[in-house]
């Protein structure tokens, strides 16, 4: 006994010299509070069991302490049939939506969506990091089983691991510090009353932080025209700085345009002209051309404008608008016409214009006047991905049959080899509205 004693004396010692702390005692609820909803939260074996409630909203047991930097571990099981999620960084505040808890998340979701690991902004705004980003981390998950969850918030860096594969990286500075909280999702319908998720062996470190190594993961970043260590290791470099207009120039022409275009508070804008068509400063395009590509590209619409994002533009045709190239439609679909015309809405918003009709996904697209994070994948293999906040929304091939079928019966059939440069400059359209971009990136694949 004195041998057994000790040595828990030893590790009890080893652990406090780590500079782990425990959040939960393992009997009772102290450090903790509930929030919100009314689901029932209870300890049992040295476990915290939160069980779903119909009718109540979604509930939350939220530690006392607010946390800035740190490691957070736990380990969960969660019903095959719940939605769950851990939050951190987050605040209730009574003039925010009556005491709503809000802030990030890391998803628990043991659905086949298999999003479990990332990042959702709780009552804020919606999805951050939806794990399709990163499918190697849809794998992560083991349904019925305990999983580990290690979080890692470090300034503005917020990484999730799920027992041990990389889910998600962001970078964002909106909350620095807040509280983390256990999920019992609210639920609308009778049956799934009862519905349990369990969380044991909760434990944190504020001090002697080090990151962990960079592992490739892809970045998500909200802060303006900033390039992190991970993105610049993932190969990324800004094609605007947010001061200047280097690294551009007016499609058709050896310098930039001298009117039309603004760069005003890290922000790059098309003036408006009432909508005509490259009438003012007209479209820019990159100074260098790309084949395989990661183009990464923050956009602001305002009501009832049209623009786009071209690639593959060579300027060898001459047209009388806008140079011709692929085009990720960029576009107020509620107000403008163009999105009633061309076929089955394919000159809706991240469309590939006049070709491919964009995903249906309303949680993808954000109200007029705020900030969307638009993504253009081109691989080697020439298979080409449109992205809109996180979520894939077309996905083709060039060259292939459906692909030049497309071409066939679009306003670009009468364009020999639409599309199919191998290389091509990057291009901002001036359709004649007031459109804004920043953070614009770029990653070359070979």
């Amino acid at each position: 006994m004195m041998l057994a004693g000790s040595a828990l004396l030893v590790l009890a010692a080893t652990a406090q010299g780590s500079g782990w702390k425990n959040l939960f005692n393992g009997k009772d609820f102290t450090g903790w509070k509930q929030l919100n909803g009314k689901a029932t939260y209870t300890v049992e074996n040295g476990e915290i069991v939160g069980t779903t409630v119909y009718g109540q909203p979604n509930s939350f047991m939220v530690t006392e302490q607010d946390y800035g930097d740190f490691v957070l571990e736990l380990e969960f099981k969660v019903d095959s049939t719940m939605n769950s999620g851990v939050q951190f960084r987050s605040e209730s505040k009574p003039d925010y939506n009556n005491g709503r808890v809000h802030g990030y998340q890391f998803e628990i979701d043991p659905s086949a969506r298999a999003w479990s690991g990332g990042i959702y902004d709780e009552a804020r705004r919606d999805w951050l990091y939806p794990l399709d980003l990163n499918p190697a981390g849809k794998k992560a998950f083991r349904q019925g089983q305990w999983n580990k969850i290690k979080l890692e918030c470090i300034g503005n860096n917020m990484r999730t691991w799920l027992n041990g594969i990389p889910c998600a990286y962001l970078v964002d500075d909106l909350t620095p510090k807040g509280f983390i909280a256990l999920q019992v999702h609210g639920i609308g319908n009778k049956k799934d009353e009862g519905r349990q998720i369990r969380w044991r062996n909760i434990r944190i470190r504020t001090t002697g932080l080090k990151p962990a190594p960079l592992d490739g993961t892809f970045v998500v970043n909200m802060i303006p025209n900033n390039l992190s260590n991970a993105e610049k290791k993932n190969g990324f470099q800004l094609l605007f700085d947010g001061k200047t207009t280097n690294g551009w120039r007016g499609a058709y022409k050896p310098g930039f345009p001298g009117k039309g275009w603004e760069v005003k508070d890290g922000v790059l804008t098309v003036l408006s002209s009432q909508g005509k068509e490259s009438a003012n400063g007209g479209d820019i395009v990159t100074q260098q051309q790309y084949s395989a590509f990661v183009f990464e590209f923050d956009f602001k619409l305002t009501r009832g404008a049209n623009s786009g994002v071209k690639y593959f533009v060579t300027e060898s045709e001459k047209n009388s608008g806008s140079a011709i190239g692929l085009e990720y439609q960029i576009l107020d679909d509620a107000v403008h016409p163009d999105a009633k015309l061309g076929r089955d809405g394919n000159r809706t918003l991240a469309s590939l214009y006049d070709l491919i009709t964009s995903r249906r996904e309303g949680r993808a697209r954000k109200p007029i006047g705020q900030w969307n994070k638009g993504m253009v994948i081109v691989y080697p293999d020439n298979k080409v991905e449109h992205w809109l906040n996180g979520w894939k929304m077309v996905e083709y091939e060039r060259g292939s049959q459906d692909f030049l079928r497309l071409v066939g019966i679009s306003k670009y059939k009468n364009w020999p080899n639409f599309g199919m440069a191998p290389k091509g400059h990057l291009l901002l359209q001036d359709h004649g509205n007031e459109v804004s971009y920043r953070s614009l990136k770029i990653k070359v694949l070979k």
